[in-house]
């Protein structure tokens, strides 16, 4: 069964079911980051004595979930909504499955119904179940156990593990970009996805991993992205490297912004230097290069070189919002290069490290290495002795 965005109905397991959506037409996700391949908004429907919908969808494809759910249903009412994050990707329809479905039940945290509140004028008065770390809520054979995770990655966010199938259903977490019938790389998406819209709240993900490190896990149900079935630990540690904002492998990232050219071309040599020594190596132009790619890029190598040209007294704007961006996404633990271009009055170099030198464990190479107009000898010989250093 499937619907005009490409959305299936599937059997999880012999209880459960996905019956998500995905959205092809949608250009920004949260407004700002370009998704090509779109996204998917994840539901799922538990049936046993009691039926559970895990989240709901967002309000562009609520016509195609409903039909997705009253032909999973097959007649059946629903007793429990399990919200698991107010994000309105996730929860747009609360209010239109309140309605549909009258006797049933909200359940969430007490910070989910402060937001609930806010979302929807509704009246839940005796239709709300309130749950705490560690409460049960018992559908029949299935159990469902529930996990706060506040700021992964807003303040209600809870998990649920269902215990007789050992199916954890993350929220936002595990997560990646990319509609489901699209077969991909899942780490290069997830990846992305996680450092732009998780990766701020790295000590909050950690403890959610401590919390969940003991549960016998069959499969993980994330809000965005496939159900992931085999090899779990790769996941996890994946989630455990990002979230200690730990290089996930050694290598050198060269982002460059420049005017006519002329950082770009010191830019570009640098990286071949660093090549020849046999170093792995990626440089891309900060004024071309989608933000969130440049971003995921800068997380996952371990070590990074920013050229930049002067400008208005200050640095090129798209590298100022570049460290900008890396600082609000909390990124450290790294080693920063610093190449400056200024023709007459020099400001880039400083202007990139006043940002870096905010950054925690940042280690910025010194001296760094300025250019004055266009590379000269003397640059390439620093840049010769800055590749042996990296």
């Amino acid at each position: 069964m499937s619907n005009r965005s490409g959305s299936k109905v599937s059997k999880i397991t012999e209880s459960i079911y996905y019956v998500g959506c995905n959205d092809k037409d949608l250009d920004l996700f949260e407004g700002q980051y370009l998704i090509p391949n779109g996204v998917s908004y994840n539901s799922y429907v538990i049936i046993d004595e009691k039926v559970a919908i895990m989240d709901t969808v967002d309000k562009r494809v609520t016509d195609e979930w409903l039909h997705n759910l009253e032909e999973t249903l097959q007649g059946r009412t629903i007793d429990y909504l399990i919200v698991s994050h107010m994000e309105p990707d996730h929860a747009a329809n609360i209010k239109n499955l309140v309605e549909k479905y009258p006797k049933l039940q909200v359940v969430g945290n007490v910070k989910t119904f402060n937001l609930i509140s806010q979302f929807f004028h509704m009246d839940l008065e005796g239709k709300k179940i309130i749950v705490k770390e560690g409460d049960t809520l018992n559908l029949g054979r299935h159990t469902l156990q529930f996990i706060m995770a506040p700021m992964v990655h807003w303040p209600e966010v809870m998990v649920t593990y269902e215990q007789s199938e050992k199916v954890l259903f993350t929220a936002d977490a595990f997560g990646k970009f990319g509609t489901l019938d699209i077969e991909d790389d899942w780490v290069e998406e997830a990846r992305r996805y996680y450092f732009n819209i998780v990766g701020k709240y790295g000590a909050p993900v950690q403890a959610l991993l401590k919390k969940v490190c003991g549960l016998e896990i069959s499969m993980i149900c994330s809000l965005h992205g496939p159900v992931l079935k085999e090899n779990l630990k790769y996941y996890v540690d994946k989630y455990n490297t990002w979230s200690k904002y730990e290089a996930e492998e050694e290598g050198i990232l060269i982002a460059y912004a420049s005017i006519y050219g002329n950082t770009a071309d010191a830019a570009i040599k640098m990286g071949k230097l660093l090549e020849e020594q046999g170093k792995k190596v990626i440089v891309i132009d900060l004024a071309r290069t989608d933000k969130s790619r440049a971003l995921q890029y800068a997380f996952q190598y371990s070590k990074m070189i920013v050229a930049a040209s002067s400008y208005d007294a200050s640095v090129f704007p798209c590298m100022h919002e570049f460290l900008l961006r890396l600082q609000h996404k909390n990124y450290q633990n790294r080693k920063v290069a610093i190449i400056e271009n200024g023709s007459w009055a020099p400001t880039a170099g400083k202007t990139m490290k006043d940002i870096l030198v905010t950054m925690k464990n940042v280690e910025i190479v010194e001296p760094s290495i300025l250019i004055k107009s266009t590379m000269n000898e003397e640059n390439v010989k620093q840049m010769e002795e800055l590749a042996k250093q990296f």
